[in-house]
């Protein structure tokens, strides 16, 4: 029976529409699952993303558990909604016009699986290497075919780790509607898995992992790696191999990011140890986006060299969203505990709680395994906005924009938390050759100066609750290196929120300044402290 096209087309446009908040197209049936959610007023529905930026901020009004209790008893696909972990870009305040594009990643780690948050619908795996032997096997792919690899479908307890730090870093959400997309979703990445024979990772295997990087690198056009593992313990740290193998990555222009170990001990191992590396401790942000909540993890520390104190930067080791592995009897589990949970009928609470899951694909997991990814996806995006940067310009422009932990000695947080926001921001102003680092908002004594990066915008405001966010708002002069500016303004001393409204349509958050809070829409409104 031949297929009658415009009837198909008109179902589809039934079954499809836009998402009043965002604009999305999506399917009719996720707006309508907006309609179950109790804070939920436009009676047009949402998509999952705009429902998760609304859960963010009754979460932040109403406290976890008097949420948490309100959205269960009223919400029958709560089950689905995952509303327990904040989604990475938000947590670290990135700045959502920068994903990673045209940059590649390469994580070594235990092992890892095609999940499809990396390869749907379109394939980012531009190489899986295998570090198991020398010579290391190697398996390239193109964007338009769906990789595999030897033992890639093994459901193995050594694919997990490296599953959850690739996505992690540059998933693009795909099995949560985009909800807990990395930073780098839209990068591309190699993968090396670095485990020998036993499933041990060694000083061997993660040697040859990064010399073949090396030497492989230029043609996947390598711009970053991140080392979820740790190497044996070696007299004396400097000058042994793991080290100078990171070494030469970063003479060749590759940024390197290591985890510093979870065991909150002052003892550091390779690659974690190399002056230049950059070694990633942990934070426990508390799942809140209030700065005063963040405390420090258990990751490791110490001193590689007098000259590079360790660990350089920290950044969420709890409360950060992964992947359950496919095919597996936990995934399985999983699908069960929430399809009963869905229908009302009993399930295990305590083995949902055991396995820290969020929805049937998601679990949320700890440890600075997880940490040095998510810097690694914030260089990414750094990289995307400015690709001149060298991996001693990309450490400066991290440090220099790091968020101190209140209360936290130096040596354990170094120049304190990731914003990754803020880099973004300051690496678009180093592309144009800027001088100084130039913070947003900068308080003057003439007056308050706010500061904005688009090459593209025609036109660029800023409005506040220091006027009550009367229009119009103040307008930025563009300088020819694409910065914005404002004349300084004369704000009383005091605390304020704000937004730039670009071009009279679009409103947003002020990516260089990493203090927000929640505004009354679902989104986030960058914060103002005047000084008296």
């Amino acid at each position: 029976m031949p297929v009658d096209r415009g009837r198909w087309a008109i179902l589809k446009r039934r079954r499809e529409a836009k998402c009043p908040g965002c604009g999305t197209t999506v399917a009719r049936s996720l707006l309508d699952e907006a309609h179950w959610y109790p804070f939920w007023k436009n009676k047009e529905g949402g998509c999952p993303a705009c429902v998760q930026k609304n859960l963010l901020r009754n979460l932040l009004d109403h406290g976890a558990s008097s949420f948490e209790r309100s959205v269960q008893s009223s919400w029958p696909l709560d089950a689905e909604a995952a509303f327990g972990a904040i989604p990475t870009p938000l947590r670290l305040r990135a700045d959502p016009r920068f994903t990673g594009r045209g940059v590649t990643l390469a994580l070594v780690d235990s092992g890892f699986y095609p999940h499809p948050d990396l390869v749907e619908p379109r394939n980012r795996i531009l190489a899986v290497g295998d570090a198991t032997h020398e010579p290391m096997r190697a398996f390239r792919f193109s964007p338009d075919r769906r990789p595999a690899w030897p033992k890639w479908h093994a459901g193995a307890d050594w694919q997990w780790h490296g599953m959850m730090t690739s996505v992690v870093a540059a998933g693009n959400g795909r099995l949560s509607n985009g909800l807990y997309a990395g930073l780098a979703s839209e990068s591309n990445l190699v993968l090396i898995q670095g485990h020998d024979e036993n499933g041990r990772i060694t000083n061997e295997t993660i040697v040859r992992a990064l010399q073949w990087l090396l030497r492989e690198g230029p043609a996947l056009h390598l711009r970053v790696v991140s080392l979820s593992v740790g190497g044996d313990p070696v007299e004396p740290l400097l000058g042994n191999p793991v080290d100078q193998a990171a070494e030469a990555l970063i003479d060749a222009g590759i940024t390197v990011v290591a985890a510093a170990g979870n065991a909150g001990e002052r003892r550091l191992l390779p690659p974690a140890t190399a002056p230049r590396v950059l070694t990633i401790g942990g934070i426990d942000d508390r799942n809140s986006f209030r700065q005063e909540e963040i405390a420090l993890w258990h990751s490791n520390y110490g001193e590689a060299t007098n000259e590079a104190p360790k660990p350089e930067l920290v950044a969420p080791s709890l409360w950060v969203a992964a992947p359950v592995l496919p095919g597996t009897a936990v995934a399985r589990e999983a699908m069960e505990l929430f399809e009963r949970r869905r229908r009302g009928q009993p399930f295990n609470k305590q083995r949902l709680a055991e396995l820290k899951l969020i929805t049937p694909h998601y679990q949320h997991v700890e440890g600075t395994s997880f940490a040095a990814p998510l810097v690694a996806s914030a260089i990414a995006c750094m990289l995307e906005a400015n690709p001149k940067l060298s991996p001693l310009l990309v450490r400066q422009i991290l440090m220099q924009t790091a968020e101190p932990v209140p209360g936290a000695p130096t040596d354990r947080q170094g120049a304190g938390a990731l914003a990754a926001g803020a880099a973004v921001a300051r690496a678009l102003q180093e592309r144009h050759g800027g001088g100084g680092y130039e913070k947003s908002p900068t308080t003057t004594p003439e007056g308050v100066v706010f500061r904005f990066h688009d090459d593209e915008a025609q036109m660029v405001e800023v409005c506040g609750s220091w006027n009550g966010w009367a229009p119009p708002g103040t307008k930025l002069a563009k300088d020819g290196d694409g910065t914005w500016r404002t004349a300084p303004m004369k704000i009383p001393p005091g605390t304020y929120d704000y937004k730039f409204v670009i071009d009279g349509k679009r409103w947003m958050d002020d990516p260089a300044n990493p203090k927000k809070t929640h505004d009354a829409v679902g989104g986030l409104n960058s914060v103002l402290e005047v000084p008296r």
